[in-house]
């Protein structure tokens, strides 16, 4: 489902219709943004559990979204919370990783704490404290999606739960064929990995070719190597990882276009935990063009999706009555 809406001044789409029904099904789409829109991640991780996670976001940007995610090594989220620029969050669990039974990540919308910070501001790096109250936190992943009517019409999705034992797949379906030789195409991937360290390491195959094997390790961690502080999230600041990178120069950030053909109308992204040891809870995709995630191109609503048309298109019709009384 594609909900066309004014915003700023911007043209966005918004395929509520990706909003997951089940979080707990293993990794899952949650969201997805179609417009001209952008996407910010971070990571941060500290056993002194507060620091700083930062989001980056150019002058003239709209916040439309935003998310904290929190990683721990437990079998649920009893004690784990936190803070965000001085204000409580409250976490939903996402499912625990059931090959480990003891990694369980947590999601909360700090959509109303990050906004006012952002919208109207002078653009560039931002910087926001957070703390946890639980020593079982390995870390925080920040995601921020903004809209800004001078980037090219683009796809921005979310999806987020636990690593299935067996692996996790994604499609990432097109209308129409790509030209990835296209000036300003893109289509990068940003992931989220918990309790990830040493020779704990997991693969992403697209399109049937192996990018990586090493996924992993505590990029965002910060002082000693402990439980409290193992989590990687392919963020703003971090370089593109080459194709099959060292352990350490995995960055968990990586460009699928190098495994696009022309013409081509899906993208095939698999993710996976050999070690069984490591929890991908977190995917972010940011590709040219109008996309549907998990969904035939045509966007079919599932019927969750139409009650959200339903509701958008109530508010609509509210705020045309109070315009023509206006």
């Amino acid at each position: 489902m594609i909900l066309k809406l004014k915003h700023m001044g911007a043209a966005i789409m918004l395929a509520s219709g990706l909003m997951s029904v089940s979080a707990h099904a293993s990794l899952t789409a949650f969201q997805t943004f179609t417009g001209t829109v952008g996407v910010s991640t971070d990571g941060f991780g500290s056993t002194s559990q507060a620091g700083v996670i930062s989001a980056l976001v150019p002058v003239g940007s709209t916040v439309i979204a935003a998310y904290l995610y929190t990683s721990t090594f437990a079998a649920s989220l009893a004690g784990v919370g936190g803070t965000l620029q001085g204000n409580a969050v409250t976490y939903t669990s996402l499912g625990t990783n059931n090959a480990s039974s003891v990694l369980t990540a947590g999601r909360a919308d700090v959509t109303s704490i990050v906004k006012p910070l952002i919208d109207g501001g002078p653009g560039g790096v931002y910087n926001f404290n957070v703390t946890e109250t639980s020593s079982v936190q390995d870390g925080e992943a920040l995601v921020v999606v903004y809209s800004n009517g001078a980037l090219a019409i683009g796809t921005i999705g979310i999806l987020d739960g636990f690593s299935a034992s067996s692996g996790d797949s994604t499609a990432i379906n097109f209308a129409a064929g790509l030209n990835p030789l296209a000036p300003g195409f893109k289509a990068e991937m940003f992931l989220g990995i918990g309790f990830s360290c040493c020779s704990q390491q997991s693969t992403v195959t697209v399109n049937g070719t192996t990018i990586t094997t090493t996924a992993g390790n505590n990029d965002d961690g910060v002082g000693s190597l402990s439980n409290g502080q193992l989590i990687t999230v392919g963020g703003f600041d971090d370089p593109i990882s080459g194709f099959l990178p060292s352990y350490a120069n995995d960055h968990e950030r990586y460009s699928l276009t190098p495994q696009i053909t022309a013409g081509d109308t899906s993208i095939a992204i698999r993710t996976l935990n050999p070690s069984s040891d490591d929890n991908i809870f977190l995917a972010v995709f940011d590709v040219s063009g109008i996309a549907f995630i998990n969904e035939p191109p045509n966007g079919v609503p599932e019927p969750g999706s139409l009650a959200l048309m339903g509701l958008a298109l109530a508010a609509v019709g509210l705020q045309r009555r109070r315009d023509k009384r206006a």
